[in-house]
């Protein structure tokens, strides 16, 4: 299905059902983010670097205002919900808007057995780069589990938009076991945290 969105270019790869936390201050998006608000509509996150964007964005809604400030800044709460693909982009606004067309989701989820794995890698990997206990009460495995463990690694972003632009579960959970594979060499190599770990205002 096509359709038109506001376009919000970042150095990030935003996934669905991630929280995206951003502080607003220019005034084109000022704008956007009030047009957003007054239609109940969401944006487009889309991965940005060296002035190109990617293609394959995700669509963020929005939570909670966290702050307003006297000169109009905000910070907000987002959170990432369905995949989209840019067709074609237009710069009539004061914001960057594009044609979209949505991703279909849950195409060829993982087996049980698969997602398994890959949660248990995850773990390891946690429990060995010392970053801490995840709140697992967040990862079913009776459902995808691809995005949600993509979103906690520290990978770069040419991995994580390959991630999110792969419409298949099973063959994103396949290159979530190689990463893994790729993070435990680092690991073995450099010993413990390597300090490439994400960071974000709020999570």
């Amino acid at each position: 299905m096509g359709m038109r969105i506001p376009i919000f270019p970042l150095q990030i790869v935003l996934f669905p059902e991630a929280a995206l936390p951003l502080h607003i201050f220019e005034p084109r998006y000022k704008e956007m983010i009030r047009d957003c608000q007054a239609n109940g509509s969401a944006f487009g996150v889309v991965h940005a670097e060296r002035g190109e964007l990617a293609v394959t964005g995700c669509m963020a809604n929005i939570v909670r205002v966290l702050e307003r400030y006297e000169d109009g800044r905000l910070d907000i709460l987002t959170r990432g919900c369905e995949r989209f693909q840019i067709v074609a982009l237009d710069e009539s606004a004061s914001y960057l808007q594009a044609e979209v067309t949505l991703c279909e989701e849950n195409v060829d989820p993982a087996p049980r057995a698969l997602r398994e794995a890959a949660a248990a890698l995850h773990f390891e990997f946690l429990e060995r780069s010392g970053g801490g206990v995840e709140d697992i009460s967040r990862i079913r495995l009776d459902q995808p589990v691809s995005f949600l463990l993509a979103d906690a690694l520290p990978i770069p972003f040419t991995q994580q938009q390959a991630l999110l632009s792969t419409d298949s579960d099973t063959k994103r959970t396949m290159m979530l076991l190689d990463i893994y594979e790729e993070l435990f060499a680092h690991l073995s190599i450099h010993g413990g945290d390597d300090g490439s770990g994400k960071s974000r205002m709020v999570h």
